[in-house]
């Protein structure tokens, strides 16, 4: 298995970052620029990766008790992740994002995956700052 991990601070609420987070419809806003995610029947979603040429199913599920959004693969054991946010009150939370690939011949690159994280934080930091919309 083949994992990796990256957190950023997000000066904001940690409610006001999870709903963010967890929003499908606003997902593709800070996400890789080549994931996709569409909804389906609720807990499974759609991923599409690259031009549409790579879709699979996928299950997410969000935990608002515990602010943490968790997915991975439905049809087979490719790869898994969670999102958590904590914090208190107002602010600043720390959101930490974990991937896990399961076949490490068909992990993708350590450096590429870190990268994407970062920039993904980034991007969902973005967002949040911007109230979300």
């Amino acid at each position: 298995m083949t994992e990796y991990e990256a957190s950023r601070s997000i000066a904001a609420a940690p409610e006001s970052v999870f709903a963010v987070a967890s929003d499908v419809g606003a997902m593709d806003d800070w996400l890789p620029r080549d994931v996709h995610v569409e909804s389906a029947e609720p807990p499974e979603v759609t991923v599409t990766h690259g031009a549409d040429v790579d879709r699979e199913r996928a299950l997410l599920r969000a935990d608002p008790d515990q602010l943490r959004v968790e997915w991975g693969t439905r049809d087979t054991d490719e790869y898994a992740g969670w999102l958590q946010v904590t914090g208190m009150g107002t602010g600043p939370s720390e959101v930490v994002v974990h991937l896990s690939f399961f076949d490490p011949d068909h992990a993708p690159s350590g450096p590429d995956v870190e990268a994407a994280l970062h920039r993904s934080l980034d991007r969902l930091a973005e967002k949040v700052g911007k109230g979300g919309g």
